[in-house]
């Protein structure tokens, strides 16, 4: 009876057995048929997006050979466009170069035609007496009056750029170059940088344009380093700029190396005077007349102001401040008393006089037509007008230049 029991029971527990092992076998096959769907939908997503991103590379690559066709038709018409702007500016400047200024009339033919005047009346006396000649009075109205051009004041005017010449490119982006106005010296002086002290000097311009290098240049050390690039030099001295707790005018004599003078500037918070030149705290020039002292202030610190420098004091004889806007401004120089300031852009641009100050009020900025400047490399750093050859020193980009200037008298802008 036993045995039947245990026989029983044995089955029972297979038939149990084998009824689990079908149910997990199905549940298995269930599982295993939901992971292959998945995994058949997964292929087919990641074909789908496979497909997706081969058309999506492929219109990339399209529209960036498309960009790269467009950009080179724009770098073509880009290129076509400089070559017609420089022919344009070379045309320009060719018109400008066959219409050149009067010349200023020489003061004696008004005397000549007052003597003439008196010959004639002298001979007419002859006739009508037969005496001698005498000495016939001439009316005070004929008298010839104080001549206009004096050596202590001009009136002369720039009308045009006449030529231009470039000599070499020597140096870096800013600096300075020029000659003594006062006297027969030839030496040309180089102030490499917007902050040095050793100046360089050749014995004569010749000599400075065939040379490759600074060997055959003279050394001037200096006791103080300069700031800016606006030192002049005059009457066999040098007027440069230092800074220290304020800023300084120094005036060194180049004969004997040594330190004449200095002088604080009766200028108080000041600013760099261009916009564009941000080095330029003080810039002395000079003209017919002297010296002058360009410079700007945060009391004014929209336009430019100018003062009139005692070459042997080192006094300030008389202050202005002038109309002309700092912005945008890159150089400026003095002529015959008048303030010409030279702008540009950011972007370097054509150069442009755009503003005049007279000291005398003779003329202004609404009486002067613009005159412009051969557009060459970047920006001016330095312009030095020398009053004895009429002709702007000009530090273009390292490039040192000469500006050749055309002239007319005040007058003729009326």
């Amino acid at each position: 009876m036993a045995g039947i029991v245990a026989c029983i029971l044995l089955s029972f527990v297979t038939v149990v057995h084998s009824q689990a092992q079908t149910a997990f076998v199905e549940y298995m096959q269930s599982r295993m048929g939901v992971l292959e769907e998945r995994i058949a939908q997964w292929h087919d997503h990641s074909n789908r997006y496979s497909t997706e991103l081969r058309d999506f590379k492929n219109q990339v690559l399209k529209m960036l050979e498309n960009i790269e066709k467009e950009r080179d038709s724009v770098r073509n018409e880009m290129e076509n466009t400089n070559i017609r702007v420089d022919r344009l500016e070379r045309e320009v400047d060719y018109l400008e170069t066959q219409n050149p200024a009067p010349s200023c009339v020489d003061i004696d033919e008004k005397l000549t035609e007052l003597h003439t005047n008196k010959k004639k009346k002298n001979e007419k006396y002859e006739k009508l007496t037969g005496c001698p000649t005498a000495e016939i009075p001439v009316e005070p109205d004929a008298m010839l009056r104080p001549p206009i051009i004096r050596k202590s004041y001009c009136t002369d005017t720039i009308s045009q750029v006449n030529a231009m010449k470039i000599l070499k490119r020597y140096g870096g982006n800013a600096g300075l170059w020029t000659k003594d106005p006062v006297g027969n010296s030839e030496k040309v002086y180089v102030f490499d940088g917007a902050g040095n002290d050793t100046v360089f000097v050749f014995s004569r311009m010749k000599e400075f344009t065939l040379s490759s290098s600074t060997r055959k240049a003279a050394r001037i050390k200096l006791p103080f380093p300069w700031i800016g690039t606006g030192h002049i030099i005059y009457g066999g001295n040098l007027y440069y700029i230092r800074q220290g707790d304020e800023f300084q005018v120094i005036k060194f004599n180049l004969a004997n190396k040594t330190v004449v003078d200095s002088a604080v500037l009766p200028i108080e918070d000041q600013v760099p005077v261009y916009g564009l030149s941000k080095f330029n705290y003080i810039d002395i020039a000079a003209d017919e007349e002297g010296l002058w002292v360009i410079y700007a202030t945060k009391e004014n610190e929209k336009n430019i102001c100018l003062a009139k420098l005692d070459s042997s004091s080192l006094g300030i004889e008389q202050m202005w401040d002038t109309p002309c806007p700092i912005e945008n401004a890159e150089s400026a120089f003095v002529v015959c008393g008048s303030l010409y300031v030279v702008y540009n852009t950011k972007l370097p641009s054509r150069s442009r006089i755009q503003c005049v100050f007279d000291v005398s009020g003779t003329i202004s900025s609404e009486n002067v037509p613009v005159v412009y400047f051969p557009k060459r490399y970047g920006s001016h750093s330095s312009m030095k007008y020398n009053p004895k050859d009429k002709q702007i020193y000009a530090w273009d980009d390292g490039y040192q230049i000469l500006y050749k200037l055309s002239m007319k008298p005040k007058e003729e802008l009326y």
